[in-house]
């Protein structure tokens, strides 16, 4: 089985998918750790093979998007010791199906640019992309594959971690959904807060971004991240939940940019 080997390089986590034909066979993540070395990503990549049950020979290309420069070299040179393949860099400048209708389209970020592809292609509709990663993103795209722009706001993680260490007596606490909005508890009160408030800040940014999208229609809530079930499922404004979304991203862009596997 030859396979595409797809990489979510972001501040957090590493995701990477195995992509037979347009079909995800498996998918794991990484902390992303910055003074790891190429031998070391290397290692790491050929002990998940292994763990899923494919041999580096199997990879026939390779595709990223990052928004970590500081250990984007590493991850190449250790994906090319590891399969012989050199992944191809997807960003704002690739040669895609997508009009990047901002500002400064340079400075769109590569996971933003994988989601509304992946959006734009799967869905065929005005959609709005809720990323949940370091960052929280809503990322808006037409039905006519125009990136308009969108929203940043501070990850559900990164909120909780910052909680926590600034605030030296509130303890680290792990995220699981509430069962009310009144804890009883110390860890209840944090869930509480950072989840509910997470939820009801992405239902505020949802309802004003339909509010102001310039055809006038009612585009659609595609969540995607890590944290998406989590979230999503707190919410009232979020319609579909695609934890894969950016991987498919990938897969989409290497296509386009006439990769074979």
């Amino acid at each position: 089985m030859i396979v595409l080997l797809a990489l979510d390089i972001g501040n957090t986590e590493i995701t990477l998918g195995l992509f037979r034909d347009t079909t995800l066979e498996a998918h794991w993540r990484l902390t992303t750790v910055a003074d790891r070395t190429p031998d070391e990503w290397a290692a790491a990549l050929a002990a998940f093979l292994d763990h899923a049950g494919f041999s580096p020979n199997q990879v026939r290309a390779a595709c990223l998007g990052s928004v970590a420069p500081s250990v984007t070299q590493s991850v190449v040179e250790g994906v090319q010791t590891t399969t012989g393949c050199a992944p191809v860099a997807v960003d704002a400048q690739s040669p895609l199906p997508l009009v990047l209708d901002v500002d400064e389209p340079l400075s769109v970020g590569a996971d933003r640019v994988l989601n509304v592809l992946a959006a734009s292609e799967r869905y065929r509709a005005d959609m709005i992309v809720v990323d949940f990663g370091t960052a929280t993103t809503f990322d808006c795209v037409t039905a006519d594959a125009r990136f308009i722009g969108g929203a940043i706001m501070p990850g559900l993680r990164t909120s909780a971690d910052q909680l926590t260490r600034r605030a030296s007596k509130l303890p680290a606490t792990e995220l699981r959904p509430p069962s009310r909005a009144i804890g009883r508890r110390t860890e209840e009160c944090i869930q509480a807060g950072v989840l509910f408030g997470c939820a009801d800040a992405v239902d505020g940014m949802v309802t004003r971004i339909r509010a102001e999208w310039p055809t006038g229609g009612a585009p659609r809530a595609v969540a995607t991240g890590g944290l998406a079930k989590l979230v999503a499922s707190l919410t009232r404004t979020i319609d579909e939940v695609d934890p894969d979304l950016t991987l498919r991203g990938l897969m989409l862009a290497a296509g386009h940019l006439g990769l074979d596997w």
